[in-house]
């Protein structure tokens, strides 16, 4: 999935499952809760989803530093990141964009199922 208006009705569709799956259960659950909410809906749909993506950190002359886990990975073009929280921080927004860095993709997804109003934040790291 390389086109940029595919990259964008997937995320139109994943928006759309997260409001109907934050509707359903509404806040007050634990990450991991909605986490395989929407691996199942989204699965259902036919969209392939990998959970706990690992992403491997890499300083400048190859050695690995660090190895973490993008809570979603859709399409293997597309980081989803995962909060049940107040609301959104910047911590939240430097870590997807961390895991853009390291995963080599352009767009992600931040969601946030924690507050009575569900938020969705797209980002695009552009190399320009």
């Amino acid at each position: 999935m390389n086109t940029k208006n595919a990259i964008f009705q997937l995320c139109d569709h994943i928006r759309e499952t997260a409001f109907n799956l934050h509707g359903y259960l509404r806040n007050g659950h634990l990450e991991k809760v909605y986490e395989n909410g929407l691996v199942n809906r989204l699965g259902k749909a036919g969209i392939q989803v990998q959970q706990q993506f690992p992403l491997e950190v890499f300083d400048e002359d190859g050695t690995i530093l660090g190895e973490y886990f993008a809570d979603l990975m859709v399409e293997d073009s597309l980081v989803v990141e995962i909060k049940a929280c107040k609301t959104l921080a910047d911590e939240h927004t430097a870590q997807l964009l961390g895991y853009l860095r390291s995963s080599g993709r352009e767009h992600g997804l931040l969601i946030n199922f924690g507050a009575a109003k569900l938020e969705i934040r797209k980002y695009v790291l552009s190399e320009h």
